[in-house]
């Protein structure tokens, strides 16, 4: 009996252009459940079936895609709980954050906690055996910890996971987007609220080096601010009457 494989995807963003495109993390979990021999893989989205960014996706070789009609800012949680209850995964893949919108990377946890699931986080590669998942979890500085887990399980997919693959252009205009009719999904409101970020401080320049060096330093800081004096091989005596004059101005000190 073929392993059923839910994969849930959003629409990324490129850094740098701002175009729309799939998810960097979404598509490496894609690949995770494509390297599964005889996986039935179901490929999941909750938005706009017309994105055409959502075709990258088929593009890498799964043939259908199931677009959960839910309009823009609405709470996906609902919508994607009704539906993963129903299909009954044994597996569920997503990854760790979207790209757009708040991107606080709490979806995965509040689905598996909705669906009575255990999550495993940071999920960088996995292999099956009898109806156990054991997975390669990310940790800092490219360490790997191995985690076994019982199915059915979510994974969180990190960015140590495989690269995936290229998406074909051909593939991806094959595929086919199912279009599923869900019920009205209530807006999704942010903890908290919003506010004008803060205007950052500054960050001083540290100075290092001898004592004369510093010196100079603040020499040349005040001289910049107009309160300097730039003499050019002077006599010791007008030398040492301009440094005095410094002093004193600077109330380091009292005549």
């Amino acid at each position: 009996m073929a392993l059923d494989i839910a994969v849930l995807v959003s629409v990324g963003r490129h850094p740098a252009s701002a175009r729309n495109r799939r998810a960097v993390l979404d598509a490496r979990a894609l690949e995770l459940a494509l390297n599964v021999p005889g996986a039935n893989i179901h490929l999941i989205h909750a938005g706009d079936a017309d994105e055409p960014a959502l075709r990258e996706y088929l593009g890498m070789g799964v043939e259908r895609l199931s677009v959960l009609g839910v309009p823009a800012h609405a709470d996906v949680l609902p919508v994607l709980v009704a539906h993963l209850k129903a299909l009954r995964p044994a597996l569920v893949l997503c990854g760790a954050a979207a790209e757009q919108g708040a991107g606080s990377g709490e979806l995965p946890y509040r689905l598996a906690a909705a669906l009575g699931m255990p999550i495993v986080p940071a999920v960088a590669g996995f292999e099956l055996h009898g109806g156990r998942a054991q997975l390669a979890q990310a940790l800092p500085r490219g360490r790997r910890r191995g985690v076994e887990a019982a199915l059915p399980v979510l994974l969180s997919v990190d960015r140590a996971a495989p690269e995936p693959r290229q998406s074909a252009y051909a593939r991806a205009q094959r595929g086919q987007i199912e279009r599923i009719a869900v019920p009205a999904a209530p807006l999704w409101q942010p903890p908290g609220e919003e506010q004008p970020a803060r205007k950052r401080p500054k960050r001083l320049k540290l100075i290092s080096g001898s004592g004369a060096e510093r010196m100079r330093a603040a020499q040349g800081a005040a001289a910049s601010a107009g309160k300097g004096q730039l003499l050019v091989q002077p006599e010791p005596a007008a030398a040492a009457q301009a440094i005095y004059d410094y002093l004193l101005s600077e109330g380091i000190l009292r005549g």
